[in-house]
């Protein structure tokens, strides 16, 4: 199914994705970052002179006991949630990726590939690095098949043929998991710099040399590549998928970038000096929450002990890699309730390491960390208002799914400036997805937080 099906609407937008000058480039940033700034503005606008907007609810709310103790709070964080978006906009405006290494200059490469029951995908994630642009003498592949029980192992012993002295395979007799399997990565690694890349990923021929290029900072201890969808055509689940990765990426990792503080390195394509991470790596692998073993949540768990060891975490928007992205709604939570666990688990440990980053890193992780959790309290307060509020008034459903359309329309203006294509129309119904369908995942991951299960797609 899909919302587009006319190929010449496909290429509306698309048509001009790469364009990086000419008059339509030189008018469409100025005119998207006009209209976002616009846009928020309105927001703040709203929230601060005319909270009446919503007459109804604030009516509810001076004449409720609950109502106005969860309306003035939610008055609060919105307008302190409207006006860091602002400010977070600014930064991501201010953006710019390192530039690339050159061939002459790139350090010596270790890219680590672990791999569990990915079949024939794993072989195109190897074909992919060992055809990026790198210098093969500086380049070396360690492929580690956590324990499959499929033909994995077949397609790795296969690519390792295909490149002899590039391809390391590695093979564990059982399962171990996915943090083991990186361990293993790591202590073999002969390179400066370890890449990790998912078994269901391919990066773009340039994504080496580009994920390097931080590195000349010696600050910079971790780099975040851009995740995009692989498999983005194959339904509405990866279609909307696609457009939250973006966002995700080009928005919200962009602007943590220019402080140094990405908080999540993602294992589709994240790349860490091995130096640092031999001195993390035994409490990484020995790290636990409320007793129980880690098994999941490894990328934001090895982000957290990079800026715990005072280094930066940057993102770099011209490594891309392509990583395949669920396509049922079950497959989907799986992914979405692996990663609020870590999410919770990580938050915590990056409370209590924002304070020996420097002034203004810690300044703006602190807010964001302040805002960003206040959301689910009321949230779900809000939701709660809502639902008693639709039994007195069924109109307020309505005010409801437009305050959703509105603030989704916020969002895809982000990423319309990133990618400037049709496919925004997805980011829009995603926000109405997620509201209706998703809204139970955090409490779930907050209900079951000690489970161990990797919960691979």
């Amino acid at each position: 199914m899909s919302l587009v099906t006319d190929e010449k609407a496909e290429n509306l937008f698309d048509s001009y994705q790469d364009a990086s000058s000419g008059p339509f480039q030189l008018l469409w940033d100025p005119f998207i970052t006009f209209i976002i700034i616009a846009a928020l503005s309105l927001v703040i606008y709203e929230g601060v002179f005319r909270s009446e907007v919503f007459h109804p609810f604030y009516y509810y709310a001076r004449t409720s006991q609950w109502g106005r103790l969860i309306v003035r709070p939610s008055i609060i964080w919105g307008l302190m949630g409207s006006s860091f978006l602002f400010f977070r906009t600014l930064l991501w405006l201010w953006y710019r990726p390192s530039a690339a290494a050159r061939v002459a200059d790139a350090p010596s490469l270790t890219v680590i590939i672990p791999a569990y029951n990915e079949g024939p995908m794993v072989e195109k994630s190897i074909d992919s690095v060992a055809a990026a642009e790198y210098p093969r003498e500086k380049l070396e592949i360690v492929v580690v098949d956590d324990g499959s029980r499929d033909d994995t192992w077949k397609y790795i012993t296969r690519a390792a043929l295909r490149y002899p002295g590039l391809v390391k395979p590695v093979r564990f007799p059982k399962n171990r998991g996915k943090r083991a399997a990186l361990e293993e990565g790591f202590l073999r690694a002969g390179g400066e710099i370890a890449v990790t890349i998912d078994s269901d990923s391919v990066i773009e021929q340039s994504a080496l040399l580009a994920i390097v290029g931080p590195f000349r900072n010696p600050r910079v201890g971790a780099v975040a590549g851009k995740v995009a969808v692989y498999n983005k055509d194959e339904g509405i689940v990866p279609r909307m998928l696609h457009v939250r990765y973006i966002l995700s990426f080009d928005f919200l990792r962009a602007a943590q970038s220019t402080y140094g503080a990405v908080y999540c390195c993602p294992g589709a394509l994240s790349a860490y000096r091995i130096a640092v991470v031999r001195e993390v790596m035994e409490p990484w692998m020995k790290q636990t929450f409320l007793g129980e073993p880690c098994t999941y949540g490894e990328d934001r768990s090895m982000t957290n002990f990079m800026l715990s060891r005072g280094y930066d975490t940057v993102y770099q928007r011209t490594a891309v890699v392509h990583t395949v992205a669920p396509d049922t709604y079950r497959k989907m939570t799986r992914m979405f309730l692996r990663w609020e666990r870590s999410y919770i688990k990580e938050e915590l440990r990056l409370f209590t390491i924002l304070w020996r980053r420097p002034l203004l890193s810690r300044l703006i992780t602190l807010i964001d960390v302040v805002v960003r959790n206040m959301r689910f309290p009321v949230s779900y307060a809000v939701l709660g208002l809502f639902a008693v509020m639709c039994v007195h008034d069924p109109a307020t459903i309505l005010r409801l799914l437009l305050a959703i359309g509105l603030m989704s329309f916020l969002n895809v203006l982000y990423y319309l400036r990133s990618e400037r294509s049709w496919r925004f129309l997805y980011g829009i119904l995603y926000s109405y997805f997620s509201a209706f369908t998703l809204f139970w995942i955090f409490p779930y991951a907050l209900f079951t937080i000690r489970s161990r299960s990797w919960m691979t797609r």
